[in-house]
């Protein structure tokens, strides 16, 4: 068992948490309340600003240009794909231009996106990858759990956020993260720094399906 399994076992109640919350299952059954996914899409479209830091940093850092390479296909890809959808939804839901941009962080999405970037400007390289991980990992875990027990929701926003989670790219991805992860030697008190931005993501992630709800916003 590599140290990417090691570090998912480590948080595997809050693992659990996340893979099998009730937003997810509600998702992938079709029947989640649209006014709740649309306060997760809106606080997710000010995370993907974050999340384009987090990889723009993890390239900046990155010691050969084949791991730049791997993290700047995986950010095209998700402002492709992503981004393409976020602005769709807006269009179909009559937002302006100066509605998207008045988006405001609530406090939950506002203190995860915090320290996404506390990883992205001070973590080192392999910090940032752990983080990646952690924020990656789970949701192709939720997904391909959908995907392969046949949850195909009829809403197309739910179907879709499914299928960008199953995708080749995904999937590529987090299989290049792990091998980085398992391929590191780490002293005690970096294996220790890396678990514990395991705990922390997952701790957000939680949160922040939480938040959709009503709760920890």
């Amino acid at each position: 068992m590599g140290l990417s399994e090691d570090l998912k076992q480590g948080v595997a109640e809050r693992w659990q948490q996340v893979v099998g919350h009730q937003f997810i299952a509600e998702l992938g059954e079709g029947t989640l309340d649209p006014a709740v996914f649309n306060v997760y899409f809106d606080q997710d479209y000010l995370f993907l600003r974050d999340w384009m830091i987090l990889l723009s940093m993890c390239a900046a850092k990155s010691p050969d240009f084949d791991s730049a390479r791997q993290i700047v296909a995986f950010l095209h890809l998700g402002l492709g794909g992503e981004e393409g959808l976020f602005q769709k939804a807006f269009r179909e839901r009559g937002m302006s231009t100066d509605d998207v941009e008045s988006l405001e962080y609530l406090s939950t999405s506002q203190s995860y996106s915090g320290y996404l970037r506390t990883q992205a400007y001070e973590g080192t390289f392999l910090d940032v990858v752990a983080t990646l991980l952690a924020v990656e990992w789970p949701y192709l875990d939720w997904a391909t759990a959908l995907d392969g027990d046949g949850k195909h929701p009829k809403n197309q926003y739910y179907q879709t956020w499914i299928d960008i989670h199953t995708s080749p790219g995904m999937d590529q991805f987090v299989e290049w993260l792990r091998r980085t992860v398992d391929a590191s030697t780490l002293a005690p008190a970096q294996l220790k720094k890396m678990q514990s931005i395991f705990e922390n993501v997952l701790k957000y992630e939680v949160q922040f399906f939480d938040m959709a709800y009503g709760g920890a916003r």
